[in-house]
C-alpha cells in the first residue's frame, strides 16, 4: 500500500538560506576506442601552419603598437543638441574639453566628420568591422572598439580602457515567438546583459573612462581627481569596474534601498566610494551635478554624451549579426532615455555612410510607474511633464525626469517610433513567461517584452516582422524579484507563472506521486 503523500511548497528564501550539500561531481572519461580514434585522426590530419606568438615579455598593447597603421584623418567633437535656430552655428568643443552643456545650457552631442568617413564606401566599413570580430588584437577584440573609427577615432590605443565588452549574444527566441506571440517566426533577443558587469552600460563606460584616462595622462595631464555618477545600479557597476581597471578613483551616488543587493555589491567590490543617499535617482543626479561643479570630479552620467558613442555600437552589432540586413523593429526599455537615442545614432550612422539603406522602427518601453515619455507621446508630443517615479521592479528605469528626453523624441520621430508602457504585473508576467522558454530575463527586459505582447495583440507588429528585443541587463542582478514572484509574495499580484518548489519526503512512493501529478497526460 502506497504511503500517504503530503506536499507543500517551501519558500525560495528558505531554500536559499538552507542549501543542501553539493552533489558529487560526475567525471566523464573518454573510452580507449575514442582515445585511439582521436589519436589516429590527429596523426592523419595535415600539420597546421606554425603561428608566431608574440614575444613572452610583450603584452597585447605592445604587440598592437608594432603593427599599428598610420593614424587616420577621422575626427569627432561636441556640438549643441539639438542645433538651435538662435544658437551659434559654429559652436563646437574639442572632446578634450571638460564640458557637459552648451552655451545655452542645453545638451551636447558627439558629431563625427562624416565627409571624411564617407571617403570609404559602405562595403569598406562592413568588411573592416567584420574582420575584427572575435579577435584578441588590441583594442579591436572589444565589440565597441572594433568600430573605433565610428566611436572615438582620435584616441590613442594606449589610452583605451577596455574589458573586451560587447560582442553580445543575439539569439533566436524561437519558442517564445512560436508558442506565445502568435507564431512569430523572426523574434530575436539582443542580450546586452552578458557584458562584463552584467548590463549594456559597459558599452558606454569603456568610452567615457578611456577619454578620462587620456585627459589624465601626458601631454594633457588634466587634474581630474576621480569620476562620479548618480545611478540606479547598473551605471555605478560599470563605472566602478572600468575605473578600477584604469586605476582611477570612482565615486557613486545611489538612492538608498532602491537597488538590488547584486547591483550594490558591484561598486563596493571594485573599490568605489559609495554614498547611499536618502533620495531617489533624480535627487542623486541633482547632487552629483552640484558636486562636480565644485570638485575636479568628471561627470559620468548620460548627460555626458561620450557614453552614447559606445552604446550605439550595439545597433551596429545587430546589423553585423544579421549580415547587414536591417530588422523591422527594435524594442528598447527606457529610463533616462539615452539608450534609445544611442540605438538611433548607430543605425543612422550606418545608413548615412551606406552600410545599410534604411532604418528600423524603434519602440521605447517604459514601466507604467515611471512613464514620463509615454505620457508625452500620448499627448502628441505637446507637453513634457516630469513626474515623481513610483517604485518599480524595473528599478534601473525608475526615473521621472529623464535627462535625454529630447534625444529620445528625435530618435522616435526619425524612425516613426512608438512608446509603450507596462504595469508591474505585465512586466513580471512577461519576464517570467520568457524564462519558461529558456531565458533568464531581468525586469527591464520584461518591460520590453510586455510592450511586444501588446504590439502583437493590436497587430502593430506582424508575425513575420523581424523584431529584436534589447535585453539591457542580466537576470542574475535581480534575483530577489524572481524569488518574490515565484514565492507569490508580491502584494496585489497573482503571479500567473509562479513555479514554487515542491517539498517531498525522501521516499520513492512520495516522489512518484508528485511526478505523476506533474506529468499527467505526458506519460
Amino acid at each position: 500500500m502506497a504511503a500517504t503523500t503530503t506536499t507543500h511548497a517551501p519558500s525560495l528564501s528558505f531554500l536559499l538560506s538552507h542549501p543542501h550539500s553539493a552533489a558529487p561531481q560526475l567525471r566523464l572519461r573518454p573510452s580507449p576506442h575514442h582515445r585511439l580514434r582521436c589519436a589516429t585522426d590527429a596523426a592523419a590530419a595535415p600539420a597546421a601552419p606554425a603561428k608566431h606568438r608574440r614575444p613572452a615579455d610583450e603584452n597585447i598593447r605592445e604587440e598592437a603598437a608594432r603593427h599599428r597603421a598610420p593614424s587616420n584623418d577621422f575626427s569627432a567633437w561636441y556640438e549643441p543638441f539639438p542645433p538651435g535656430p538662435d544658437g551659434d552655428p559654429h559652436e563646437r568643443y574639442s572632446l578634450d574639453e571638460i564640458v557637459y552643456r552648451s552655451s545655452s545650457g542645453g545638451l551636447l552631442d558627439v558629431r563625427h566628420d562624416m565627409a571624411a568617413l564617407a571617403r570609404h564606401p559602405g562595403s569598406y566599413w562592413r568588411d573592416l568591422f567584420d574582420s575584427r570580430v572575435g579577435r584578441t588584437t588590441w583594442p579591436y577584440g572589444s565589440g565597441v572598439w572594433s568600430k573605433k573609427e565610428f566611436v572615438l577615432p582620435g584616441i590613442h590605443p594606449d589610452h583605451i580602457v577596455s574589458l573586451f565588452e560587447g560582442n553580445s549574444n543575439l539569439f533566436w527566441a524561437e519558442r517564445l515567438g512560436r508558442d506565445h506571440l502568435g507564431g512569430m517566426k523572426d523574434l530575436w533577443v539582443k542580450h546586452c546583459g552578458i557584458s562584463h558587469t552584467g548590463s549594456f552600460k559597459d558599452l558606454g563606460m569603456t568610452v567615457l573612462v578611456s577619454q578620462v584616462n587620456r585627459l589624465r595622462r601626458a601631454p594633457l595631464s588634466r587634474p581630474i581627481a576621480g569620476v562620479g555618477c548618480a545611478s540606479t545600479g547598473d551605471t555605478s557597476a560599470a563605472l566602478s569596474a572600468y575605473c578600477a581597471a584604469a586605476g582611477i578613483p570612482a565615486i557613486v551616488f545611489l538612492p538608498a534601498n532602491r537597488i538590488s543587493l547584486e547591483q550594490l555589491i558591484q561598486p563596493i567590490a571594485n573599490g568605489a566610494t559609495v554614498l547611499s543617499l536618502d533620495t531617489d535617482f533624480d535627487g542623486c543626479m541633482r547632487l552629483i551635478r552640484e558636486v562636480t561643479a565644485e570638485l575636479p570630479i568628471y561627470l559620468a552620467n548620460s548627460l555626458n554624451s561620450l557614453r552614447l558613442e559606445g552604446q550605439k555600437t550595439a545597433a551596429i552589432e545587430i546589423l553585423q549579426q544579421f549580415d547587414w540586413e536591417v530588422p523591422d523593429w527594435i524594442i528598447v526599455p527606457g529610463g533616462n532615455l539615452g539608450n534609445i537615442y544611442a540605438f538611433y545614432k548607430g543605425f543612422e550612422m550606418c545608413r548615412a555612410l551606406g552600410l545599410v539603406d534604411r532604418l528600423p522602427r524603434l519602440v521605447c518601453a517604459q514601466a507604467a510607474n515611471a512613464n514620463p515619455l509615454y505620457r508625452y507621446y500620448k499627448s502628441g508630443w505637446t507637453q513634457f511633464q516630469p513626474q515623481v517615479a513610483e517604485p518599480t521592479f524595473a528599478s534601473a528605469i525608475q526615473i521621472g525626469d529623464p535627462v535625454s528626453v529630447d534625444r529620445a523624441v528625435v530618435a522616435l520621430k526619425a524612425t516613426n517610433g512608438i512608446v509603450a508602457e507596462a504595469t508591474e504585473e505585465e512586466l513580471m508576467n512577461a519576464m517570467s513567461l520568457a524564462d519558461r522558454t529558456g531565458m533568464f530575463a531581468c525586469p527591464h527586459t520584461g518591460v520590453a517584452l510586455a510592450a511586444l505582447f501588446k504590439l502583437r495583440e493590436d497587430r502593430t507588429i506582424g508575425p513575420n516582422d523581424r523584431t529584436v528585443v534589447v535585453s539591457t541587463a542580466h537576470g542574475l542582478k535581480f534575483s530577489q524579484s524572481k524569488i518574490d514572484y515565484h514565492d507569490k509574495k508580491i502584494e496585489d499580484m497573482a503571479c500567473k507563472y509562479a513555479n514554487p518548489p515542491v517539498s517531498v519526503k525522501a521516499d520513492f512512493g512520495a516522489v512518484m506521486d508528485v511526478l505523476k501529478k506533474r506529468l499527467k497526460g505526458k506519460l
